[in-house]
């Protein structure tokens, strides 16, 4: 048996999945794509590599605009000629939604 039943009974009782919910809430808050792009911020490592990671963060999402935190001014040099690319596989790991831009700032010294 299928469990349509009890998703008909849930509808009845007045009960949703809170993922249906909250999808809904996102959704009329227009925030919905926002919550998909920051997902970059979790998949920074395996997007550009234990190498890069080591020496960046992802440290939030502007829009469509990722930023990123990079200890030295040579990688931030380097990585400023890879954006093209960092954004193709970074686009390709998020759902229906895009990066468009990155900036990548120096990070500060402690």
């Amino acid at each position: 048996m299928s469990g349509g039943g009890q998703d008909d009974a849930r509808r009845k009782s007045g009960l949703e999945a809170v993922s249906s919910v909250l999808s809904d809430v996102l959704q009329d808050a227009g925030v919905t794509d926002h919550v998909k792009r920051v997902r970059v911020l979790e998949l920074w490592p395996e997007i550009v590599g234990e190498q890069v990671a080591r020496v960046t963060r992802a440290r939030s999402v502007d829009e469509s605009t990722l930023i990123v935190e990079v200890r030295n001014s040579a990688w931030l040099m380097e990585l400023n000629m890879l954006k093209g690319d960092i954004i193709g596989r970074a686009n390709a790991r998020l759902d229906d939604v895009s990066i468009e831009k990155i900036v990548f700032v120096l990070a500060e010294t402690e």
